[in-house]
């Protein structure tokens, strides 16, 4: 605004620089004069003006410009912008300021002052401490101070006391679709489970040991029972393929959620589908392979199989020989796939893909048809309803 200011006044002859337009400035950064147009105007002429012979010139200047702005509430309508001054009371009050504004007493009283005020006022009102307005430490309306109040307008709430709030809020339900990190993982693997306890004797039963010690007069008998663990035996396959890369750390979440919670946990990687073999390091890919079928030989049908990927490739890297696109292989994949599932009853597919995309794949459809249906979204509700499909 000022700089439209410093022109008028070079338009009215006034010789003036733009040293002196800074130095105006940093006046105004310094509060010498503020809400005050007499104050703003001996101080820009004070700043702007150095001979007394332009004096005139200058206050033609001043007028032309300011000329509709007529009031003071125009002029810092104009400076300052509308957010800057409703929320300007937050570093304005001090914690002592705030702690001497006093409630008025209850609802009630409340509202009888609020239709006192409602009645008397009769424009909009800043600041202050009484009106119904923004600003201020007025116990009504929005983006102000007061211990207890009645809340109007306003986009959320800020000190959380309001008596009364007199707000449109929309409402959605929880979404049960929503991106999970490793701890929600967990939570939602955690529906897997069957406890069991084998292996070495290494905790201490205490209800068997005091009930031990009471039978035997009194001296310690120690009874020691195996770990209880979850016994649930679980096969997890991977995908790797370029079309998983904005999936990675969801992946990994998954990887370090099911690692904690399944103590009989193997993974194994694939790309794109699954094909006569799969591996375990990446790096190695070409040379370590697991054949499928000693794989099939060696986790039994008691494994929960999960496969995580996102189905989404040609559809001929499913259905055709020779269709992967790393190497030939000599049966389709979907040969492979309903040996997996004939061999395992318990089978899932985690896609991260939203499900709302799934209906855009053609290839996706197909992997769903290949597993009977078992594909769940990588969501809290998804995976629960995975888990529970599981463990029936």
């Amino acid at each position: 605004m000022l700089i439209r200011f410093f022109y008028t006044l070079r338009r009215e002859k006034v010789p003036v620089t733009v040293g002196e337009l800074f130095t105006l400035f940093d006046c105004l950064e310094r509060d010498y004069a503020f809400a005050d147009m007499d104050q703003f105007y001996l101080l820009a002429r004070m700043c702007m003006v150095k001979d007394e012979k332009y004096y005139d010139r200058f206050d033609r200047a001043f007028s032309r410009y300011f000329k509709e702005l007529t009031v003071l509430d125009d002029l810092l309508r104009e400076m300052i912008p509308d957010d800057w001054l409703r929320r300007q009371l937050d570093s304005v009050l001090t914690p002592e300021e705030r702690r001497q504004i006093q409630a008025l007493g209850g609802l009630e009283e409340l509202m009888k002052a609020f239709r006192e005020r409602l009645a008397e006022q009769k424009e909009r009102h800043q600041g202050g401490n009484k009106w119904i307005g923004t600003g201020g430490t007025s116990p009504f309306g929005a983006f102000g101070y007061n211990p207890e109040g009645i809340r109007i307008g306003q986009d959320e709430g800020k000190e959380g006391r309001a008596a009364k709030v007199w707000d449109k809020r929309e409402y959605r339900d929880l979404d049960d679709t929503a991106e999970i990190g490793a701890r929600n993982m967990k939570l939602a693997l955690r529906r897997l489970r069957k406890f069991a306890r084998t292996g070495a004797q290494e905790e201490l039963d205490i209800d068997d040991t005091i009930s031990s010690t009471a039978r035997n007069a009194g001296l310690l008998d120690i009874k020691m029972v195996p770990e209880r663990h979850n016994a649930v035996k679980v096969l997890i396959f991977f995908d790797v393929g370029g079309s998983m890369d904005p999936y990675v750390q969801m992946c990994e979440e998954l990887f370090s959620a099911a690692r904690s919670e399944f103590k009989h946990l193997e993974y194994y990687y694939f790309h794109n589908f699954i094909y006569e073999s799969v591996w375990r390091k990446n790096r190695r890919r070409h040379g370590e392979t697991t054949s499928l079928h000693d794989l099939m030989n060696k986790y039994g049908k008691d494994y929960k199989v999960i496969f995580v990927g996102d189905a989404t490739m040609a559809p001929y890297e499913i259905t055709h020989a020779g269709g992967s696109i790393e190497h030939y292989n000599e049966e389709p994949g979907a040969v492979w796939m309903e040996r997996m599932t004939d061999h395992y009853e318990h089978l899932a597919w985690i896609n991260p893909v939203p499900e709302k995309h799934w209906e855009h794949g053609y290839s996706i459809a197909i992997v769903r048809q290949l597993i009977g249906d078992r594909m769940y979204p990588m969501s809290v509700k998804g995976l629960e309803q995975a888990m529970q499909k599981l463990s029936k």
